[in-house]
């Protein structure tokens, strides 16, 4: 019970420090919206350097695929960096993530409490038909990237097993056992990175959307 008790404690205080980041923010002129923007912004740069980084780690493969005597350990720990590096990246994508829903929940919260503020009923309808279509436009960007998030899973998953079967096996046959790793490695990089430009794509529309 302690447990659960501190969970909802740090999830509340989590949560009335997002309330108050946002309600301070628009003391200042930036809105919901704004921050929206720069949050999916920020998740598009991250899907890129994420990109980069597997393709990076895909090269570091190869390079070990070409293995041909030399010092063991630096080839370990080169594709223990690469593992590294793509660990970061992918989390850096889920948190970035995480922070768009954050705020989307926020600003789509209060745009629906805000319509009972209204006394034109045009103006009302117009804004709720608004409120629809933005909600719509974002559901179709999320479920992009939280595919495209899923397709970063078995990456990080072939990476992981290359680095521990090397680090516990340094020796010349544990890398030609690894070469058979490559063509799966390369076929999932592939996806993942499908995937990322489809939502980057579904991300600049819905920024579209916001602007207009």
């Amino acid at each position: 019970m302690p447990y659960f008790i501190a969970l909802f404690l740090s999830v509340s205080l989590l949560s009335g420090c997002q309330t108050a980041y946002y309600s301070a923010m628009e003391k200042v002129g930036v809105y919901k919206r704004d921050i929206m923007v720069d949050r999916v912004e920020d998740a598009n740069q991250a899907q890129q350097n994420a990109q980069k980084q597997f393709t990076s780690a895909l090269d570091g493969l190869k390079a070990l695929n070409q293995f041909d005597g030399g010092d063991l350990e630096s080839a370990y720990q080169d594709i223990d960096s690469q593992y590294q590096s793509s660990e970061a990246a992918v989390k850096n994508v889920n948190d970035r993530i995480a922070a768009i829903e954050d705020v989307a929940n926020a600003m789509f919260e209060e745009w629906q409490q805000e319509l009972s503020l209204y006394k034109s009923a045009n103006l009302k309808r117009d804004s709720q038909r608004k409120l629809q279509t933005t909600k719509v436009s974002y559901n179709k960007m999320l479920a992009a990237m939280k595919r495209a998030e899923k397709k970063m899973e078995p990456v990080l998953d072939t990476l992981r097993d290359n680095t521990l079967y090397l680090k516990h096996n340094l020796n010349a046959a544990a890398i030609g056992s690894l070469q058979g790793q490559f063509n799966s490695l390369q076929t999932e990089i592939s996806g993942a990175i499908r995937d990322m430009n489809h939502a980057i794509a579904e991300s600049n529309r819905f920024i579209g959307h916001l602007k207009k």
